[in-house]
This record gives C-alpha cells, sequence and structure tokens, in this order.
C-alpha cells in the first residue's frame, strides 16, 4: 500500500485543506467523526493511502479525523507578508514541523516517494472557471477551494482506488517533465492558472480517466487527441534524445550519459547489418559461397 503524506500550511492552505478532506472523506465513505458509512468496500480497500485508525481527535467540522499531536501552530501569523512568515515566524517553527513529518514519514509502511511535481493554480483563473463554467454570479472562496481539492482528489485517485490503468505519481512524472527544473503542470481544457498556452506549444501532455472505462476505449480517445492536436507539440519531441530530454531520470539511478551513446551506436550497426543482409543479391550470395568454399 503506498501511501502520501498530506502537509498543509497557513490560512489557505489549511482552507483548501479542509475542502480536500470533505471530497476524499465523501469519496471513501468517511464521515466527519472518522466512522466508515461507506456503500462498498472499494471505498475501504485502499483507504490507508491518506488515512491511519486512531482514536481520538479535534473537535469542528472533520476536526476528529486528524491526530491532535500533529498540529503545529504559533503565536502570531503572517500578516500577509510572505517574508515574515518564511524568515521570522517560520522559521521559529520549522524545527516542530520538521519533527511532526518525520514521525509520519517513519510510521508509513511505503510511502509515495517525493515526485517533485507543482499543480500551477490562482485564484483569477478558478473565477474564471466559476463564472464561464459554473456560471456561479458570486463565487465564494469556498466554490474555488472546491475546484482545487476536486483536482488535488483526481491526481490521486490512482492510489486510492483499483483499476486496470492505474498509474502514480513517479510515473506521471517521469512522462511528463523532460528536464528537471520544467515541473510546472497546468490544465488546458479548464486552465486553473491565468496562462495562455495556446500562444506557444506543449512539452508533455497526460489525460486521467476516472470510472469504469477499457482500455481500447482510452486508447482509441489519446489516438484522437494526438492526431487533432499534434501542431500544438513542440516537434523535436519524438527525437528527444538529441535533446536530453528526460535524460535526468537516468543518470539520477547512477548511469553514465555513454551508455546511452553506446546503445544508440550499437543499434545503428545493427539495423545496417540488417539492411546489408536485406539488400543483398543473389549474385552476392554465391560470391560468399565461393570465399567459403576457397577457406575451406
Amino acid at each position: 500500500m503506498r501511501e502520501i503524506l498530506h502537509i498543509q500550511g497557513g490560512q489557505c492552505g489549511n482552507q483548501i485543506g479542509s475542502k480536500f478532506w470533505e471530497v476524499v472523506c465523501d469519496e471513501h465513505g468517511i464521515d466527519p467523526t472518522g466512522q466508515f458509512i461507506g456503500k462498498t468496500d472499494l471505498q475501504l480497500e485502499r483507504v490507508n493511502v491518506y488515512y491511519n485508525e486512531a482514536s481520538g481527535g479535534r473537535t469542528g467540522p472533520y476536526g476528529q479525523i486528524f491526530w491532535p499531536d500533529n498540529f503545529v501552530f504559533g503565536q502570531l501569523g503572517a500578516g500577509n507578508n510572505w517574508a515574515k512568515g518564511h524568515y521570522t515566524e517560520g522559521a521559529k517553527l520549522i524545527d516542530s514541523v520538521l519533527d511532526v513529518v518525520r514521525k509520519e514519514a517513519e510510521n508509513c509502511d511505503c510511502l509515495q516517494e517525493n515526485a517533485d511535481e507543482c499543480m500551477v493554480r490562482d485564484n483569477e483563473a478558478l473565477y474564471d472557471i466559476c463564472f464561464r463554467t459554473l456560471k456561479l454570479t458570486t463565487p465564494s472562496f469556498g466554490d474555488l477551494n472546491h475546484l482545487i481539492s476536486g483536482t488535488m482528489s483526481g491526481v490521486t485517485c490512482c492510489l486510492r482506488f483499483p483499476g486496470q490503468l492505474n498509474s502514480d505519481l513517479r510515473k506521471l512524472a517521469v512522462n511528463l517533465i523532460p528536464f528537471p527544473r520544467l515541473h510546472f503542470f497546468m490544465d488546458a481544457k479548464n486552465m486553473m492558472c491565468a496562462a495562455y498556452p495556446r500562444h506557444g506549444h506543449y512539452l508533455t501532455a497526460s489525460a486521467m480517466f476516472r470510472g469504469k472505462m477499457s482500455t481500447k476505449e482510452v486508447d482509441e480517445q489519446i489516438i484522437n487527441v494526438q492526431k487533432k492536436n499534434s501542431s500544438y507539440f513542440v516537434e523535436w519531441i519524438p527525437n528527444n534524445a538529441k535533446r536530453k530530454a528526460f535524460l535526468h531520470w537516468y543518470t539520477g539511478e547512477g548511469m553514465d550519459e555513454m551508455e546511452f551513446t553506446e546503445a544508440e551506436s550499437n543499434m545503428n550497426d545493427l539495423v545496417a547489418e540488417y539492411q546489408q543482409y536485406q539488400d543483398a543479391t543473389t549474385e552476392e550470395d554465391i560470391e560468399y559461397e565461393e570465399e567459403d568454399g576457397v577457406e575451406n
């Protein structure tokens, strides 16, 4: 069972986290007191990705699903000043936070490794979705947070529920991040950040499916997308080895860059040898036989 260590910080982070736990609890059939009220065994099969069985908790909406020792807080807030939160008040709390994180990490049986992925979101784009897509006239922060919690739930559903096409955060990173620093992801259809990708080109793309779907249906949809949108992607992706894209995933595990060069050279030699015998004529075959006879 792969587990995820969830950390939320600050007023914004905790408000988003509150909505996120509402969504995840609903999907797994967990009520605000931490009791299972679901209808199927699938809701419990991988519930340990986010939950540990325990007693005790705090009051308030969904407060009882949190272990009291995992709350870390100071006497003063940052007052919307990032520098104060990072360098002053935050510096006083960092050791306490790391102690809690370390304790939770050590209690995990199979912690999902840090995938180093940033899902880009901002309020301007979230408001735009509320106005244009959801047709809300006066969206609240709760509405915005619900959108974010929905994407967080979608990204982690492959770990929380069984399925034929299951992936995980590491596989997502390996296929979407061609270079180490380029790990910022955006949603093209309902942009959750105020960016305009149509003014440029995509490097990589991923499609996520939830629910009962056959592998054949998924393959057909992906081929469709590839055919219709090929012009929106950078041209060099099919030959990405020449630009050393995705190379860091392999060198980071101990491979040497020269191994790729040697492998390419061996493959080219092999192809050339096959080509040589494919293009050989009957006369050349006779010559080979005569030469063999002389040597014998």
